[in-house]
């Protein structure tokens, strides 16, 4: 199979046009079209369906464009792995954690990792599904839970407990709860237990509504859940680790909090001696390492 046709078919079925493609490959529209066609006739079938809003993968290819995936992302790696031979840390780093850690923990810290490699460039990717690292969808993950793939070196780097919070106008208003049964004149902000999230939170979700607390805001992640906590929308359900940026909230009914929830970085084997991962790795235990000795303290 020819690779440029391949590298051709590539751009036009992740563009789903034969302009877009072209002009990313700086190839005419009608040069792309040959190739296409070429490629088609060669492999014997049609791997698009021709409608006046653009193309549309059919059932081959759909194959032809899963392969060519891998291969790009294949491709991506050894870039990768070759530009960090190179003693500058520079390049893009694609990195994937939760909506709730990554808005409210990673990011804020971020330009420290800046100011230390300026030439870095990150992808954040905040979402609750899990990425898959060795097919490259990412480089790095954090996440609430050990990975499970194969071929990943794993980092754990503390570990997190689901709390109850607000604020002190809030409970100046509404009077702060001493026990579960006076929760009942309050209103609770969380995640849904059943929404996508670590085990232990929504355990601990599960264990507070089944106390028929009568008013309830639930949010789909946990920067939501703080913006209701910070606006004096009712008691949160949050991670630890917000106190530290937002130090004026207030935990409430101290006794009630979750299992401990332990908090992993993991990349691909062949990542081990990425200089842009390595990079990432020890600002992230450094910024740890700071926060344990703040509250340690």
């Amino acid at each position: 199979m020819d690779w440029d046709k391949l590298r051709i078919f590539h751009a036009v079925a992740e563009r789903g046009s034969l302009t877009h493609a072209g002009e990313v490959l700086h190839l005419s529209q009608s040069a792309v079209s040959r190739q296409i066609r070429a490629l088609e006739e060669s492999l014997h079938v049609t791997l698009f369906h021709r409608h006046a809003r653009g193309l549309i993968l059919t059932e081959p290819g759909e194959l032809l464009y899963e392969a060519t995936q891998h291969m790009a992302k294949r491709l991506d790696a050894t870039a990768a792995r070759i530009r960090d031979s190179e003693d500058e840390v520079y390049g893009e780093l694609r990195v994937t954690t939760t909506t709730g850690f990554g808005t409210l923990w990673l990011a804020p810290r971020l330009i420290h990792l800046y100011k230390k490699y300026p030439a870095l460039k990150v992808d954040l990717m905040l979402e609750e599904r899990v990425l898959d690292l060795p097919m490259r969808e990412a480089d790095v993950a954090i996440r609430m839970k050990e990975p499970s793939q194969a071929d990943l070196i794993r980092k754990r780097l503390m570990n997190i407990r689901m709390r109850l919070y607000a604020t002190p106008d809030y409970l100046a208003e509404h009077g702060t709860p001493k026990t579960m049964a006076e929760f009942k004149t309050h209103r609770l902000v969380s995640q849904h237990s059943g929404t996508p999230q670590v085990a232990a939170g929504a355990a601990l979700v599960a264990e507070l509504m089944a106390n028929d607390i009568p008013s309830v805001l639930h949010v789909n992640n946990y920067f939501g859940v703080l913006q209701g906590v910070l606006n004096h929308v009712g008691i949160g359900v949050l991670p630890d680790y917000v106190v530290e940026d937002f130090p004026h909230l207030i935990r409430v009914l101290p006794d009630v909090e979750s299992g401990e929830i332990p908090l992993f970085l993991a990349y691909p084997e062949e990542l081990r001696h990425s200089k842009r991962v390595a990079a990432f790795r020890d600002f992230v235990s450094e910024e740890i390492f700071a926060y344990r000795k703040k509250h340690e303290a």
